[in-house]
Formats: C-alpha cells, structure tokens, sequence
C-alpha cells in the first residue's frame, strides 16, 4: 500500500519530468549516424544464417529481374522483325489490289456510265433492262 499513497495526492507532488537544465542532448547523438551505419548495426540482430539467406535471396531477385529484362528485349525485338516481315508486305499488298480495284471501277463509271460501275456487270455486256432485275 506503500506506493499508493506515494501516488496520491494527499504525499505531495510528483515531479516525472526533470527540470530543463538538467536534460542531455541525448537525441542529437543518434543524429550523426548515417543510414549505412544504422542498417550495419542492424545486421548484428540476425544470426548469419539468416544474413547469408537473405543476401542469397536478393543476389538471385536481382539476377531473375536481369534475365527477364534481357528475354523481355530480345522478344520484343524477334516480334517486331517478324511482324515486319511476315505481315506488313501482305497489308501493303492488299492495301495495293483494294486501290487498283476502286480505280478500275471509276474508270468503269466513267466509261460506261454511274449505274455500270455497282452493278458488277461485264465491260462488254449491255446493261440489264429496266423493270427485269
């Protein structure tokens, strides 16, 4: 019951806190410190089993990500070249009979008048007679 009545009020007051000439600059020590320094005291936290697994881990993470960039380039770089190769030449191609087909047809209009080019129908033939399509 001792430290009850060290608590309470009827004791006195309790101070918690010291007064402000007597606090060190504790917390500016710890500033001084680098990164490098503070992750290097880390390490002595951990057995070397674990330190030696997991420089292991990130030795083969950086590798894996290293081969992957490189198969990611050359893939690339075998689609592209084939897709140029193997697909461009059929579009242009198709591209190139679709616009030789339209200017057989305007001349087809031209020559034989603007029914005869939609119609499909023969150069040589006459004109199917109205009213019987």
């Amino acid at each position: 019951m001792a430290g009850i009545e060290e608590l309470s009020p009827v004791a006195g007051p309790v101070s918690t806190r010291p007064p402000e000439d007597e606090i060190d600059d504790d917390e500016d020590d710890d500033m001084d410190e680098t990164l490098m320094e503070r992750l290097w005291g880390l390490t002595e936290m951990f057995p070397d089993t674990v330190r030696s697994a997991a420089e292991v881990s990130a030795q083969c993470s950086v590798s894996l990500v290293k081969k992957f960039y490189s198969f990611s380039r050359t893939a690339l770089w075998v689609g592209t070249t084939s897709f140029m190769i193997l697909v461009l030449p059929v579009v242009f191609e198709t591209e190139r009979l679709q616009l030789e087909q339209q200017q057989l047809q305007q001349q087809r209009q031209i020559l034989l008048g603007p029914n005869t080019g939609m119609s499909g129908s023969m150069p040589g033939m006459m004109p199917p007679a109205p009213g019987k399509i």
